[in-house]
């Protein structure tokens, strides 16, 4: 049963120009193992983070860095979240994520579905 949905599309450019601008935005959003990858897979990884939040419901107090994307052995997405969205996932009775990246045309595009 699928238990939320979330999506969320990022400006590629301007998420860059906002890494540069903002130094320290990298490691407040992105966990060591995501920090390396190149600008248009961290944007992508961005609206992944937002799309999570969302299909939580966007509960407040939810930072970036409890969900990680990471890359499975087959090298599609796999979200893991710890902290207090792990906390709120299992109340809703989440189970599994399912998680679709893409990035074109100057765009990140994420899409999350929570299953119960």
């Amino acid at each position: 049963m699928i238990l939320g949905i979330g999506v969320d599309i990022v400006d590629i450019a301007r998420f860059e120009a906002a890494l540069e601008r903002t130094p320290r935005l990298r490691e407040r959003v992105f966990t060591e193992a995501e920090r390396p990858l190149p600008v248009h897979s961290l944007a992508a990884r961005f609206a992944a983070k937002e799309a999570v939040a969302k299909a939580l419901g966007a509960p407040r107090g939810v930072g970036h860095l409890e969900a990680e994307v990471r890359s499975g052995d087959s090298g599609k997405p796999e979200v893991k979240v710890t902290g207090k969205a792990a906390d709120i996932a299992h109340g809703l009775g989440v189970k599994r994520w399912h998680i679709s990246l893409s990035h074109d045309a100057g765009v990140a595009v994420a899409y999350v579905i929570a299953e119960g």
